[in-house]
């Protein structure tokens, strides 16, 4: 069965959960939800997953628990989170913009608004998911810090982000993290069908690009049937990444 590039997008996004524990999962968005989903039901079978508000849910979205305020706080204080969150716009040092797009003082768009990321990029790790790779969204320098990138990051361990950390950036084009001397993002793997000159022509910044840049991992045929007959038997995944 041959994987479309929505499916490589679910894939990836499931591998920002691998070896990650008994943690919360907190995806945002329709493929990211769909890989946190799949990697409970392979991999991660201690993920606990949330509907993106107060329930618990099951692998298959059937709700298990609710989720009181006071307890996902000090889940999301405390490093025990991992949310997968989108991004207006992203810089080379992972800071996100979700706020607006110009000037502060004077925007040419309001977005929606600071909202919990730099609660969220301060206290647990963060990932983000950009369905349409361009330069209007991997920009060198963002509008606005509403996710705290690297260059922003405190790491005294007292009072500094001890639990900052952007374990991936997953693109309808490829994979980044951050895995450079100096935080800088780089491109860690490319979907089939994607060069790596087509990824640099799409971004506003700099890459660090490996001499040798490996594809995402193919998705096994048990991963295949369960995203299509079991997580997203609709398809909904091929209306955000339809190549």
């Amino acid at each position: 069965m041959t994987a479309t590039r929505a499916e490589y997008c679910v894939i990836a996004c499931a591998e920002a959960w691998r070896d990650a524990g008994e943690i919360l999962a907190s995806p945002m968005g329709l493929i990211p939800s769909v890989g946190a989903r799949l990697a409970r039901l392979t991999f991660a079978p201690d993920l606990l997953l949330t509907d993106g508000e107060a329930m618990l849910v099951d692998a298959e979205g059937t709700v298990e628990g609710w989720l009181p305020y006071r307890q996902h706080l000090a889940l999301v204080t405390g490093g025990r989170r991992h949310v997968m969150m989108g991004a207006s716009q992203i810089d080379r040092y992972g800071n996100q913009n979700i706020s607006c797009i110009g000037d502060w003082e004077r925007p040419k768009r309001q977005l929606l608004g600071v909202r919990g990321a730099p609660v969220n990029t301060l206290n647990n790790p963060t990932s983000y998911w950009v369905p349409k790779h361009s330069r209007r969204v991997f920009v060198e320098k963002v509008d606005m810090v509403c996710g705290v990138g690297y260059d922003h990051a405190g790491y005294d361990p007292v009072v500094g982000a001890r639990f900052h950390r952007i374990p991936r950036v997953v693109s309808d084009l490829g994979v980044f993290d951050f895995a450079t001397p100096d935080h800088s993002m780089r491109l860690a793997s490319l979907h089939p069908g994607v060069s790596v000159e087509q990824v640099a022509e799409a971004t506003g910044f700099p890459l660090d690009i490996p001499s040798e840049v490996p594809y995402t991992r193919e998705p096994t045929a048990q991963e295949l049937k369960l995203i299509r007959g079991v997580l997203d038997p609709a398809g909904a995944r091929a209306r955000e990444v339809a190549v």
